[in-house]
């Protein structure tokens, strides 16, 4: 099983057009997006796998893909730790998929002391403000 989590906290899975091949994409952290150009229309989720904490190639390939004009669902999956979630949110993605031994290892609060990820930001600190999510 797995657990969704959003800037509500923990959940079960939303996505209720099943993942179809036409309509999800399921994506290699290290996945170039210059060959997705024209695999894009039509796709409503994109799942990028997180093989490890330590790989940050997912944030990349997910702001390249919202610069790209993707408006979809973006969902991170795998090994996110609840340290990284605004930086998940901040670079494109909607929500993070962890396995039930990840959320019983980083409980909800965790990940919800995180959701405040707009207001938290270092350009926002640098102009003495907040930014908005």
């Amino acid at each position: 099983m797995t657990v969704i989590v959003t800037d509500a906290g923990f959940g079960s899975e939303t996505w209720t057009a099943g993942f179809e091949a036409e309509t999800t994409l399921d994506l290699a952290s290290d996945t170039d997006p210059a060959t997705l150009s024209d695999r894009l229309a039509g796709v409503e989720i994109i799942r990028i796998d997180f093989p490890s904490f330590a790989d940050g190639r997912g944030f990349t390939l997910a702001r390249q893909l919202r610069l790209m004009g993707y408006g979809g669902r973006l969902r991170a999956k795998g090994h996110v730790l609840a340290d990284q979630y605004a930086m998940a949110r901040r670079t494109g993605f909607d929500e993070v998929e962890i396995s039930d031994e990840l959320a019983a290892r980083q409980p909800q609060e965790q990940w919800l002391a995180r959701a405040q990820w707009g207001a938290h930001n270092y350009q926002a600190r640098l102009r003495g403000g907040s930014a908005t999510g």
